[in-house]
């Protein structure tokens, strides 16, 4: 059985475009109708960017259509400071191309938005992040003068779960936007790997918005254009991986190292794992690394030193002292 139809079965949702696209062209050996793939190598990492083109990319890809840049960086997993702040510097970069081509201004109003749940560790990568970068919209109102000319109004939220304020986090994040009027919206989030080498190690930025929830199961309102009346950019790194995944992989290793072994991954086989293995957890359970504290708390450091980088150019010009972290 093909991977593709073993993670349809197993309901294996993949946040990562890069392995969306990867999955559907390793099933059908050519390339994806709609679908650019443009590759960057770095001393420290290796940049792809997936640009979804027209509606048949749309379909096929099950995204939305625009551009889909991750950063594949196994250094990120090492405790590797000098590393870490130089993917920090790529982020910035590629998050400065993505305001380029939205046509935000170097003093156009920001929201950065940490989504999840500050009380599960795997899931606090956003508001985390809230904490690494500086915020400047309270100091522009009420201490303009210790603000150089040219900071940007910067403001941050972590908006929580559903499940803890009983409110939809789209709801919250609108009624901020109607009050703050950023020209756009930076949105942090935890994600779900469809490869157990990209936790805690890929970096996705997209220009398409974000589905709160959508890798482990949980389909909340999306944070896009539509519904929030402004861009959104999405920033998210993997750190849970499906445990329909580890089974496949432990399959297809065992595959592997038995050729003689008359193993076939069929369908039947597929739903008897998923339904036996995972039924006590409704067929929908997610693993994460036991060191996550650190690895969200590394993570966190490198997106808000990003951010810094990609907010505040005029602020750290010129207050050099102003930390990164």
């Amino acid at each position: 059985m093909q991977r593709a139809e073993f993670y349809r079965l197993a309901g294996v949702v993949l946040d990562l475009a890069i392995e969306a696209h990867d999955l559907l062209r390793g099933a059908t050996r050519q390339e994806v109708p709609g679908v650019r793939e443009d590759k960057e190598k770095f001393p420290n990492a290796i940049v792809t960017t997936i640009t979804i083109l027209d509606e048949a990319g749309e379909q096929a890809m099950g995204k939305s259509r625009g551009t889909y840049i991750t950063i594949d960086a196994p250094a990120l997993l090492a405790e590797n400071p000098p590393v870490h702040e130089e993917i920090a510097g790529l982020l910035s970069q590629k998050l400065n191309l993505l305001l380029q081509n939205l046509q935000v201004g170097p003093t156009d109003p920001v929201l950065v938005v940490g989504l999840g749940n500050w009380e599960a560790t795997p899931d606090s990568l956003g508001p985390k992040v809230i904490n690494q970068f500086t915020v400047t919209r309270h100091l522009l109102k009420y201490a303009p003068q210790s603000m150089p000319p040219g900071t940007r109004p910067v403001s941050a939220l972590a908006p929580g779960v559903l499940g803890t304020t009983g409110i939809e986090t789209a709801e919250i994040i609108r009624g901020v936007v109607e009050k703050t009027g950023p020209r756009v919206i930076i949105a942090i989030d935890a994600l779900a790997a469809g490869d157990l080498n990209r936790v805690g190690s890929s970096i996705q930025i997209s220009d398409t918005g974000i589905s709160p929830g959508s890798g482990v199961g949980n389909q909340r309102l999306g944070i896009n254009l539509q519904t929030m009346g402004v861009p959104v950019i999405a920033i998210g790194i993997p750190t849970v991986v499906h445990a329909g995944v580890i089974i496949f992989e432990a399959l297809n290793q065992l595959q592997q190292a038995f050729p003689n072994v008359n193993l076939q991954i069929n369908q039947a086989l597929a739903q008897n794992l998923s339904r036996n293995v995972l039924s006590p957890f409704g067929g929908n359970l997610t693993v994460t690394p036991k060191e996550v504290d650190d690895l969200v708390h590394n993570l966190a450091w490198v997106i808000g030193n990003a951010l810094n980088r990609s907010l505040h150019t005029n602020l750290l010009r010129t207050h050099a002292a102003i930390p990164l972290h």
